[in-house]
């Protein structure tokens, strides 16, 4: 073993006092120092934090940005969602595949340029986009792969890549980032100015029982998706038994194509930090953590100042209740690319250190969650209602949205519309009035809520936003005319295929299912039996999976099956020979072929007789 390496891990064991639950973080400084985390180096971890070395390999094995084998100096991680996909994704793949010589997954012969690709980095609204190790290149074309390319191979260094930056805190010297925020509508209640430190004032001028009293008098219900009661999660959380309470907000925004927490955490992050203090507060924390997700590494340095910032002005740390009543702080938790940590349960468990497993319930984490504490796990948006709430009072925020939906929605459109961006709107709004905002009029098809949402058609666009109608925790893709919707539905579950952590059949098989059906109907080769069967191995996976993940992800093929029969409809048929059209006979009987170095009559024979029959019916 290298003596350097094994100095340098226990080096970065130390800073972080040997703590078994930093193992994420110990994980993830090793792969930035040595572009990898090797067995050897797994082995001085797994020493140096007392923790079993299968424990470490497990993690790495888990999180797609950290890898036992070692990558380039600089990883190119392009975006594939379904987004980028509809604005070049494959011309962009493809350059630069050419440009480097190499496939996707490769590297170059060099060692220094990685090419890989990834799911959705919260960067729909200006696609087609990738990650060039933590930097963030927006709006890509093939010249511009080109570009790159040469410019990389010059300096090795990502961060020269971005020439203009984007408005507001993007253009910050602790961010300097090219994204846009693509704010497309006047602020109401979360995107209006932030009153820096009224909501905490008020709330600490009240008692904790009436914080939370204030927030379910204001009917808040989650943001992130769930819409369970925030009021009554803070109740069950305080009334806990145990005092060392937590509380957490879910910045793990990697639902395709939801981009509205980014926007949050750029450009108004005092108020999510207020949300989180403020939750403290009310529910009896210390301690707070914001999970932040990989994708988004590149405002960790400015989120971090504008919690040093808090804790100087007297907003954060030590005393912040006033009169001795205690001290409530935050730290910032880094992801590593799993989209199920969006799942609370799952995100508890990468903070804790282990892979992002989502854990049984009951016992929920308001009474075992973090490190068996007392937790409660928020939503950006949930928490910058809550900064809002305290600040001007539940009747101000009820004056907007529905009677079972108060408020308003943060939405991320993306797709085909000329006006992509973040757009805050009350709650009851209409479809085709957000369709109208964002310039999509001609949408033959939306997807509400993400690839775990619902996919309606134009009978639906009088629907309204809103947890009794068109639920959604953000996301909207806008599909126009000419688009294949059953090859977004192939996409979105090869996405809940690669996302699953494998832990239940019904979501690690049922995905797998569902997807070579849908390519059977693609290909023409479906019989009328395989929807039925669709439907009822959906229903099964909503019922037995173990998490939200397997319980949403057959909801592409169930929605567009209620939404849009046509599309299926049009492309099974009855064999006019009576055989199954998705049984093909030569391809069952192929291996064997080879393996005994002889053909099949009958596999032949058949192949022959389907040929005919289609010449003659040609």
């Amino acid at each position: 073993m290298s003596t350097l390496l094994e100095t340098a891990v226990k080096k970065i064991c130390k800073k972080l006092d040997h703590d078994p639950t930093r193992l994420l973080d110990v994980a993830h400084a090793v792969q930035v120092k040595y572009r990898c985390v090797s067995d050897e180096a797994m082995d001085v971890i797994a020493r140096e934090l007392e923790i079993p070395r299968v424990t470490v390999e497990s993690l790495v094995s888990f999180y797609a940005f950290l890898s036992k084998e070692k990558k380039g100096r600089v990883v190119i991680r392009l975006c594939d969602d379904v987004i980028d996909r509809m604005h070049g994704y494959a011309r962009i793949r493809d350059a630069f595949c050419e440009e480097l010589g190499i496939q996707l997954g490769e590297t170059t012969p060099d060692g220094n340029i990685t090419l890989e690709r990834t799911a959705c980095i919260g960067m729909s609204d200006q696609a087609p986009a990738a990650l060039v190790n933590d930097v963030v290149v927006t709006r890509m074309n093939s010249d511009r792969v080109r570009e790159i390319v040469r410019e990389l191979r010059e300096h090795m260094d990502p961060r020269q890549l971005v020439r203009t930056y984007g408005r507001g805190n993007n253009s910050h010297e602790l961010v300097r980032s090219m994204v846009r925020n693509h704010i497309q509508t006047d602020g109401m209640v979360v995107l209006s100015p932030v009153n820096r430190g009224e909501a905490l004032r008020k709330a600490l001028s009240i008692s904790p029982q009436e914080v939370i009293r204030e927030v379910k008098t204001a009917r808040l219900r989650g943001r992130g998706g769930a819409g369970f009661p925030c009021g009554m999660k803070w109740e069950f959380t305080r009334a806990a038994e145990r005092d060392d309470k937590i509380v957490i907000c879910n910045a793990d925004e990697g639902e395709p194509g939801t981009f509205k927490d980014r926007v949050l955490l750029t450009e108004f992050p005092d108020r999510v930090f207020a949300g989180m203090t403020i939750a403290g507060y009310a529910i009896g924390a210390d301690d707070g953590i914001l999970y932040l997700r990989a994708e988004y590494t590149y405002l960790k340095a400015f989120l971090e100042d504008v919690l040093e910032r808090r804790r100087r002005d007297g907003l954060l740390g030590k005393d912040v209740w006033g009169m001795g009543k205690g001290h409530f702080d935050i730290r910032i938790q880094m992801g590593a690319g799993a989209y199920v940590c969006g799942e609370e349960t799952a995100l508890i468990s990468s903070c804790e250190g282990t892979r992002g497993d989502p854990k049984n319930r009951p016992p929920f984490p308001a009474q075992h969650g973090y490190l068996g504490r007392p937790t409660s796990v928020n939503n950006v948006e949930t928490l910058c209602c809550v900064t809002k709430i305290l600040e001007e009072g539940a009747a101000a925020f009820n004056q907007h949205g529905t009677q079972q939906s108060s408020g308003t929605k943060l939405l991320s459109i993306s797709g085909d519309c000329r006006s992509p961006g973040v757009f805050e709107v009350p709650f009851g709004t209409t479809l085709k009035e957000v369709l109208g905002l964002c310039d999509g009029e001609d949408a033959i098809a939306v997807q509400v809520g993400g690839p775990s949402g619902r996919m309606v058609g134009p009978e639906r666009f009088d629907g309204q936003i809103c947890f009794d109608d068109l639920s959604t925790g953000g996301s909207i893709m806008v599909f126009g005319p000419g688009r294949d919707l059953l090859s977004v539905v192939h996409a979105f579950l090869g996405f809940f295929e690669e996302e699953s952590c494998g832990y239940c059949t019904p979501c690690r098989v049922g995905n797998v299912l569902l997807r070579e059906g849908i390519e059977r109907v693609m290909a023409g080769r479906a019989d009328p039996e395989d929807l039925e069967q669709f439907q009822a191995l959906g229903k099964a996976m909503k019922a037995m999976s173990r998490c939200g993940l397997g319980q949403t992800s057959p909801n592409p093929v169930l929605t567009t099956l209620e939404s849009f029969p046509g599309l299926y409809e049009s492309r099974v048929a009855e064999d006019p020979d009576g055989y199954c059209r998705s049984f093909d006979l030569g391809e069952a009987v192929a291996l064997a072929e080879e393996l005994s170095g002889r053909t099949s009559a009958h596999a032949h024979a058949h192949a022959d007789t389907e040929t005919t029959t289609q010449r003659e019916g040609t």
